[in-house]
This record gives structure tokens, sequence and C-alpha cells, in this order.
């Protein structure tokens, strides 16, 4: 989830509310192509949803490795995403240092 805190960090509304669906998500499925993309569902009853916003909610690249990037999607306001991507042939298999993240 570090990953996620680091891409939500920021003072606006959608971020933070967001960031307070963290403790209350769980990862729910993989992506199929041995990346470490995840499928995340929050328990709607303990955290609210974000307010209106575009998908994908933040998105920012990697500086190493530079052929990274990240996004996170959400459905009706919740959580639902946290993609990484490659312009490499190779899949992502570890996610890399959020300290690398470049917004």
């Amino acid at each position: 989830m570090a990953t996620l805190r680091a891409l939500l960090a920021g003072p606006d509304p959608v971020s933070g509310a967001l960031l307070a669906q963290i403790p209350h998500t769980r990862v729910v499925g993989t992506c199929g192509c041995d990346c470490v993309t995840v499928d995340l569902e929050v328990d709607r009853t303990a955290a609210a949803p974000a307010p209106s916003h575009d998908n994908p909610a933040a998105d920012a690249g990697y500086s190493t490795p530079h052929s990274a990037g990240v996004i996170v999607c959400t459905e009706d306001g919740y959580l639902s995403l946290l993609e990484i991507y490659s312009v490499s042939d190779e899949p992502i298999t570890s996610w890399p240092d959020p300290r690398f993240i470049e917004r």
C-alpha cells in the first residue's frame, strides 16, 4: 500500500478521501500477465466515497525503472485498481520503490 500512499499524497479532497479508504481496502484479484497489477475492493460500509473525479484518479511514472508507470482507478468513488505498466516487453513483477515515483 506504500505505492498507493505515494500516488495519493496531496492536499486535494479526492486524494484525501482515497487515502482514508486504504485501511479498508483489500486485494481481490491480480493481472494475468504476471505483473503486479491488483484489483482492489473497499469495504464501503467503513469508508466514504471520494468526491467526483476523473479516472484514473492518479497516475505517475517512475524514475527507476524509467520504462514504468502506475495508475490508480476508482469505481463509484472507491479504489478499484492499482495498475503498473511498462513500455518494455517484460512485465514488472515487483513493485518499484515508491520514492522513485515522479508525479
